[in-house]
């Protein structure tokens, strides 16, 4: 292919393709994946260390994944769940809760998208509880329907121009690091955030009329970055003496991304409710709410029935990504490989004073680049070095302006990791030296 068929294919696109639709980053097209790598319309290959936004966890086109794709594909492509069940989701769902990290008897329902999963999230709670509000956190992404985009809080983006929106949500802080004083216990600071939580309770939020609280234990797109355990204890002890359920969101950190099947079982408390989404089918459309059966057997068919939720091919590719994480100890990879993730860059940290704090939970992680002179985030820096990484032949991102998301598929090779490294380092030394110059469509990067 000729040099500029990225950019023939992207003209192509832009008269046909809304600009709401598209975070941008890099004039690429991607025509095919292999286990950690992606190769463009250019023929160009390059390391990933975005895993599709977390959404290809077993790499891509996992021989077992196609394989299972393949054969259920030559059998039945669909036939709606919403009325008949399928021999694949049929063999899913006891094997997809049986994973859940709760306690008795649990039950699922399917759904396309982590989108739609949290909107049942909101529909089952309140459904099961009678009442009407719903807690969710600053920094959330929890995806872009309206319900899911209503207790998200991430982007003015996302609601600005389209309001109103689902009434009944109130948003408090989460307890991201930026939020911690200089000088502050780690008490202090769980102490201090679980107060501003209960404020809104406290003046004019009657606790006995909110159904469920919403919340990423570790928030992807609001930076990766892990919530104090003490503080989500805080806020699960709350929410059961008050009779509301506790809900967490495993879309974009479950299926194995943190060297546990999901972030929750990092804190030692059970959700009452969870979504799951992105990694469920190695990347096809597929997600689940999972519950408590009493909470999920709250509400009545067609409540949350979708024509192509569950459908065979999906499921197929869902019941594969789980034998290739048992079978290939994809959990304890990621905390191997993580460990030297972490390692690498809290050495980078000692060598460049633009690398502020480094947040690794298996191959997972936020960097964050920050001006050495303020200790704020760097958001020219940043995109400075994301660009000089792509043009290195790697895929990252940022998120928040200042942050670097790690998220490589968990089958990523150590000799590939370590290809990786070396250009992130070039990267690093390069900023240090003053050699790199920001992209002339800068203005347009990221979120």
């Amino acid at each position: 292919m000729s040099q500029s068929e990225n950019e023939k294919l992207l003209a192509e696109e832009t008269s046909a393709y809304s600009s709401a639709a598209r975070v941008k980053y890099y004039n690429i097209v991607i025509k095919s994946g292999k286990g950690a790598t992606i190769t463009d319309a250019n023929d160009r290959t390059y390391i990933d260390l975005l895993a599709s936004a977390s959404a290809t966890n077993t790499g891509h086109s996992h021989p077992h994944v196609v394989k299972a794709i393949q054969d259920q594909a030559a059998k039945l492509i669909e036939y709606t769940p919403a009325y008949f069940a399928n021999d694949q989701g049929a063999r899913l769902a006891p094997r997809l809760t049986k994973l859940a990290p709760i306690s008795g008897p649990v039950e699922l329902a399917w759904g396309n998208s982590g989108s739609d999963a949290n909107d049942a999230i909101i529909k089952y709670s309140r459904a099961y509880t009678g009442r009407q509000y719903v807690v969710s956190f600053t920094g959330a992404y929890h995806g872009s329907t309206y319900g899911s985009m209503t207790v998200s809080s991430v982007s003015l983006n996302m609601s600005r121009k389209i309001g109103p929106l689902l009434p009944g949500v109130v948003k408090v802080p989460y307890p991201d690091p930026w939020q911690k004083l200089k000088g502050e216990s780690e008490d202090d600071f769980v102490e201090r955030m679980f107060n501003a939580f209960k404020l809104p309770f406290e003046t004019y939020l009657p606790a006995e009329e909110v159904a469920v609280i919403l919340i990423e234990p570790i928030q992807g797109d609001g930076g990766i970055c892990k919530a104090p355990t003490e503080y989500i204890k805080k806020v699960y002890q709350f929410a059961h003496e008050h009779g509301i359920l506790f809900a967490v969101d495993e879309v974009n950190q479950g299926m194995g991304r943190t060297g546990k099947w999901w972030s929750i079982e990092r804190f030692g408390v059970e959700p009452d409710l969870m979504s799951v989404g992105k990694s469920l089918a190695s990347g096809l459309p597929l997600s689940a709410v999972m519950g408590r059966a009493e909470i999920m057997n709250s509400l009545e068919s067609p409540a949350h029935v979708f024509t192509t939720a569950g459908n065979p091919v999906s499921c197929a590719a869902a019941n594969a990504t789980i034998d290739v994480i048992e079978d290939e100890h994809l959990l304890d990879r990621s905390t191997k490989l993580g460990k030297l993730a972490e390692d690498f860059f809290n050495d980078a940290k000692k060598k460049y004073d633009f690398i502020g704090d480094v947040r690794m939970y298996g191959l997972d992680g936020g960097i964050d680049i920050i001006d050495p002179k303020t200790g704020k985030g760097d958001d020219e820096a940043t995109t400075k070095l994301i660009y000089r990484i792509f043009e290195l032949g790697a895929i990252i991102i940022s998120l928040r302006g200042n942050v670097l998301r790690f998220q490589p598929p968990l089958v990523i090779t150590e000799e590939q990791l370590k290809q990786a490294f070396k250009i992130i380092d070039q990267a690093f030394s390069e900023l240090k030296e003053g050699k790199l110059s920001l992209p002339d469509n800068a203005d347009e990067i990221g979120w």
